[in-house]
């Protein structure tokens, strides 16, 4: 009993501390958050959004320099196979400026737009995955995006030109004990009395720590009033105390300089705060905005390479008498690669153009980008090795060695699922999503599921009154005058009946709401669909928006893709409405603690010594960063 009451009150603590750095000031209406209320707004999608013919040709120019570079220099199978990028890798990318890809011109950046920087980070990957997350970790998450878009001039005055110039950077939140859940973050920075920090603690799969010059750190600080909160530092690697302990090795990407990082008592300057004290999670969340977009991105561009080889190889290899791509086993395959790569893009583009705009809130869209993509290129790239069979599980180097046209299907599989992990699992942007999606109904009724007076809550139920049945009935009968005429008469019919399932969906979630009150943020199977009913149905509506604006133009080469996609979601998201009531979540938590019961538990594994030999290499690295990559 005790332990169950210890175990919610630590949920609670949780989900507090992760309430409390919501980001409370909304810019815009947001296309998603208002599907989930049961609109679907296509002022917000269409025209669906294309990139500016001046931006486009200046992220030509950089790409087409970039291709060429990597034509000659980037092997992303030797370096998967050395789990190293190589020091001449490290010194062209430097030369081509792609540690500052957004950084201002004025700084020594390239001063790219978002949409560029997600072209260029996905040419990198179709080359090499291991490059590409470094890059993307580098300046969607480390130093550079903070600074941009919270610096002071002095702040970035002193570190922007030297980050644009080839330090590389990393972002240290994650620890051995906490994940996801700021509330268990352990490592701490102490105030001193003449304004400067002790930090002190230990980050786990800091990506790029292995290697970094400047670092994010994420620590529990409190203030001088003795208020508590996370604060954000910028923390240089070679400050004394600053500690590689290990380098971490993975499943994909496997060249990525990932580790465990100590901190022993580093003293940080005081001018060295970003944002202000207590302010770390806010800046953490409203970077990750931008941040989560490189997934979709690179999933994306990547995506089209798998589609562009499993096109040519249905064509080609024959089995019983005609291509495997004419057989419907393998035709399903191909159409499937094909139509999650065209949406996995629309998704992407859509993303990047929103971003652009700098007045529109993306938080929904960059959470869902990131999820359904990172979801959908791990089924696309298992698709295609399927397709592929026996090729696609041999590796490049052995295909070519035996005189076979090799393409990377494997690396592509092993590189790929870590987009469901990183930036946020795909069951955290499910807890993230559902949250943003109840958070008009939060605002209307919320005070009748926290603790207050009767009065308080009599209050709320008469404010309810005057919303919620105008609300209900415009659920029921609002799409009788929806049109959309300025949609082919094909692309009408399916979106009015994405407009139906909006307002479904919409209605679905009220009730659940109603039926579970403050218990529903525990039942994660339910809100898991909701999400992924919201996900798709934005997809399939971007989707149709983007194609519209093709055959517009007189483009249809992508029509039968589309009408393919469309289908075969509808199938999908009707499955999903059938299993927020019809499901066997209550069974698999009984069979979950049965398992557990009999289970023994792990000793704990994160603080065991690492060897000698570890250690002295991990010294090695970190005290030579800069020559090592130079």
């Amino acid at each position: 009993m005790i332990e169950n009451k210890n175990r919610t009150q630590d949920e609670a603590k949780s989900i507090q501390v992760a309430e409390e750095s919501r980001e409370m000031d909304w810019k815009s209406k947001s296309f998603m958050a208002s599907m989930f209320m049961g609109d679907l707004d296509l002022s917000l999608a269409y025209p669906f959004p294309l990139q500016p013919k001046d931006d486009e040709k200046a992220g030509d120019e950089v790409i087409e320099k970039v291709k060429a570079w990597a034509d000659k220099n980037l092997d992303g199978d030797a370096i998967d196979k050395a789990q190293e990028i190589p020091a001449h890798v490290w010194k062209g990318l430097a030369e081509l400026g792609l540690f500052g890809i957004k950084i201002p011109k004025e700084y020594g950046g390239l001063g790219m737009s978002q949409t560029n920087y997600m072209r260029i980070i996905g040419t990198v990957a179709g080359y090499c995955g291991s490059t590409a997350a470094t890059l993307s970790a580098h300046q969607s998450i480390g130093v550079p995006q903070p600074l941009k878009l919270f610096g002071t001039e002095e702040q970035k005055k002193k570190y922007l030109p030297r980050i644009a110039a080839g330090e590389l950077t990393a972002f240290a939140l994650t620890e051995p004990g906490a994940g996801s859940d700021p509330a268990n973050m352990s490592t701490t920075a102490v105030k001193q009395e003449d304004g400067s920090w002790v930090l002190t603690g230990e980050k786990l799969w800091c990506t790029n720590g292995t290697l970094a010059d400047l670092y994010v750190v994420m620590a529990r600080t409190v203030s001088a009033e003795g208020k508590k909160g996370i604060t954000a530092f910028v923390v240089e690697a070679k400050w004394e105390g600053v500690e590689v302990v290990h380098r971490c090795r993975f499943l994909g990407i496997r060249a990525i300089e990932n580790g465990l990082i100590r901190f022993n008592g580093v003293k940080i300057p005081a001018e060295n705060v970003i944002l202000g004290e207590g302010k770390g999670l806010k800046l953490a969340l409203t970077t990750l905005n931008d941040g989560r977009l490189g997934i979709p991105a690179v999933a994306a561009f990547t995506s089209k390479d798998i589609l562009k080889f499993s096109a040519s190889w249905a064509k080609t290899r024959s089995q019983w008498g005609k291509e495997i791509g004419r057989h419907e086993a393998g035709a399903q395959k191909l159409a499937d690669i094909g139509a999650l790569s065209y949406a996995m893009e629309t998704f992407a583009l859509y993303g990047a153009a929103m971003s652009d705009r700098h007045d529109v809130d993306i938080r929904m869209e960059a959470a869902a980008a990131k999820m359904w993509n990172s979801e959908r290129s791990w089924e696309l790239t298992d698709t295609a090795l399927q397709l592929r069979a026996g090729r696609g599980f041999e590796t490049e180097a052995s295909l070519n060695a035996r005189g076979e046209v090799g393409f990377p299907m494997e690396r592509a599989l092993r590189d790929t699922r870590i987009n469901r992990i990183v930036e946020g699992t795909t069951d955290i942007m499910h807890l993230f999503l559902a949250r943003e999606a109840l958070d008009g109904h939060l605002r209307n009724a919320g005070g009748l599921f926290r603790k207050g007076s009767l009065w308080d809550k009599l209050n709320v139920v008469g404010k309810c009154a005057l919303i919620y049945p105008a609300w209900y009935l415009k659920t029921l009968v609002g799409g009788a005058f929806r049109a959309f005429s300025d949609f082919d008469y094909d692309l009408r019919d399916h979106l009015s009946w994405i407009d139906g399932k909006t307002r479904r969906l919409a209605r679905t979630l009220f009730h659940q709401m109603l039926l579970k009150g403050p218990k529903l943020e525990m039942r994660q199977g339910i809100l898991g669909r909701l999400v992924d009913i919201g996900a798709e149905l934005a997809v399939m509506s971007l989707v149709a928006s983007r194609h519209q604006r093709e055959r517009d133009s007189g483009d249809l080469s992508n029509k039968k893709v589309v009408e393919y996609f469309i289908t075969q979601r509808k199938i999908y998201v009707d499955s999903l409405f059938d299993a927020v009531t019809n499901n066997a979540d209550k069974e698999a938590v009984e069979a979950a603690n049965s398992i557990m019961l009999g289970a023994e538990e792990l000793p704990n594994l994160t603080h065991d010594p690492v060897s000698s030999k570890e250690r002295e290499f991990c010294s090695d690295f970190s005290s030579g960063r800069i020559l090592n990559r130079k």
